[in-house]
């Protein structure tokens, strides 16, 4: 699994723990782009995604004010942007409209303090990209 993730571009990655029986199991899904393989000498590091290609072009817009809202917090608080989260973050709230702090808490690595120190923040952002679709018909 990790030789996979680290030879691709890993959009995102779940993983469950599933009882099989008397016997658990931890289960993943991987979504990576169909570009294939990282190019030579990428492999062992962290390819850069363009989340311009894998998100709608509405997602997009609430991506990137969702952006704009971490590197304020961050400033804020004089840490670097991934300190508050990541993209992968910012991805899986603008693509599926997190609406609760509950929502924010079901995104992989966004645990309960983090939701709970910029989870308002974070949602604001996201219903006010809600409100900007609907004012435009789209």
């Amino acid at each position: 699994m990790n030789r996979f993730l680290r030879s691709n571009r890993a959009v995102s990655v779940q993983k469950e723990l599933i009882e099989n029986g008397d016997t658990p199991c931890w289960c993943f899904c991987v979504e990576y782009l169909l570009n294939g393989p990282l190019p030579e000498g990428k492999a062992g590091g962290r390819a850069r995604v363009d989340y311009k290609e894998i998100l709608s072009a509405d997602d997009f817009g609430v991506f990137v004010r969702l952006r704009e809202a971490r590197k304020e917090l961050a400033a804020k608080e004089a840490i670097p942007v991934y300190a508050v989260c990541t993209n992968e973050h910012l991805a899986e709230m603008a693509k599926n409209r997190a609406a609760t702090i509950a929502d924010l808490k079901t995104i992989n690595g966004f645990g309960d303090a983090k939701a709970d120190k910029y989870g308002e923040a974070f949602l604001a952002v996201v219903r006010e990209g809600i409100g900007h679709k609907d004012e435009t018909g789209g």
